[in-house]
């Protein structure tokens, strides 16, 4: 079964992998990026040795999104990120085709160990299963 496993994050955490402390998260070290990256980087690579990787990739920040929507009269909307309504969004992602839910788990587990700052909040991590068919549901 294929799944999406998705890490969570905020404006706020990209601001603080940049350097600049928020409230809601301490500022990040370069040091402590390239582990955090380094640690990702070995999930990928043990999910593509085990044949489970099926994609992976980063996103860039909520600031560089658009949001795309239809209005009353029935026209195109378009609104530049971030948005304030949205408190997280999807910050990165691994599609798995793996046994189990249980498998899957596992591997979200290991990411919610990434390394980080002192005193970093953890980022969720949200698993969905793809569906197969327009009758998966």
């Amino acid at each position: 079964m294929k799944y999406l496993v998705m890490v969570q994050g905020t404006q706020a955490d990209y601001e603080s992998m940049r350097g600049k402390a928020t409230a809601q998260s301490p500022a990040w070290s370069e040091q402590e990026l390239q582990a955090m990256y380094a640690y990702m980087g070995a999930i990928s690579d043990d999910l593509s040795e085990s044949g489970e990787l099926v994609d992976a990739q980063g996103l860039v920040e909520p600031a560089q999104t658009r949001l795309v929507s239809r209005g009353p009269d029935g026209k195109a909307v378009i609104t530049d990120g971030p948005y304030s309504e949205t408190k997280e969004l999807m910050a990165g992602y691994w599609v798995v085709d793996c046994a189990s839910l249980e498998r899957v788990t596992e591997i979200a587990e290991r990411v919610t160990r990434c390394p980080g700052p002192e005193g970093l909040t953890e980022y969720p991590v949200v698993i969905r299963r793809i569906q197969d068919g327009a009758g998966d549901i």
